[in-house]
């Protein structure tokens, strides 16, 4: 399969940026998405031209950090993958491919196709935690009883891999869908009901200090998201952040 290439070279975050054309021929339609990138940057290697930069690590779809704008959407055109588990196989030959980064003031460009998305480890960091002391009196949790509908919600918006499409895919920029699922994930357990009130308003300030857009409820941040996060998360959040609002 032959391919024509469109991709954002960038080489900071000060340097203006642009598209570059680039053809690769014999891709395999086994091949995934990154694998594509891989036998693109060989190339370039051997003309000793500079490589397409690109984030990844476990390429198992888990870590979120293969995030790439593909044809417009977050991870490309399959659903519920993201962009390492994307084959070329959704690709014809002859096709026009355009690769860019995620595009947010909140996701400045690194280089490349790589963005800096610790604005997402600073909301995290703001209390998307459980405080507990734990030297030496520890307390099986599994003894707390939680209902079953609610340990499923939990565990669904804990899912949440932090890879930033919901963001991407929002006209707005939002970061509601990523900052809801954090917090819902405590919301919903006992163990996460002692700091409610302060970690609701701590990471939507938080959330809001980075710079991210609001929420217009359009649904694109649910549709693009590669673990299916569902927008319940944020009306959750919602009420959430209401009535810490209202005990001050």
């Amino acid at each position: 399969m032959k391919l024509n290439l469109k991709i954002w070279r960038q080489e900071n975050a000060e340097a203006k940026g642009k598209m570059v054309d680039y053809q690769i021929d014999g891709v395999d339609g086994d091949m995934s998405f990154l694998e594509m990138l891989d036998i693109l940057n060989e190339q370039l290697v051997a003309k000793g031209e500079d490589t397409v930069e690109f984030d990844h690590d476990c390429r198992e779809g888990i870590c979120g950090s293969c995030s790439l704008q593909i044809n417009g959407e977050p991870h490309g055109p399959d659903k519920l993958i993201a962009t390492c588990q994307l084959h070329m196989r959704s690709f014809n030959d002859g096709d026009t491919i355009v690769i860019e980064p995620f595009r947010a003031k909140a996701f400045p460009v690194i280089k490349d196709l790589i963005v800096d998305r610790s604005a997402f480890d600073r909301i995290q960091q703001a209390w998307g935690y459980v405080s507990v002391n734990t030297s030496g009196n520890t307390v099986d949790a599994n003894t707390i009883p939680v209902e079953k509908e609610k340990a499923d919600a939990s565990f669904n918006a804990a899912t949440c891999i932090g890879c930033g499409a919901c963001v991407a895919a929002c006209k707005n920029a939002s970061a509601m869908l990523f900052t809801s699922a954090k917090v819902s994930q405590y919301a919903l357990l006992p163990q996460g009901r002692v700091e409610a009130t302060e970690r609701v308003k701590a990471m939507v300030r938080q959330m809001d200090e980075e710079g991210f857009g609001n929420c217009s409820n359009t649904g694109a941040c649910e549709i693009e998201c590669p673990k299916g996060i569902s927008l319940e998360n944020i009306a959750r959040m919602n009420r959430e952040y209401l009535s810490a609002s209202t005990k001050g």
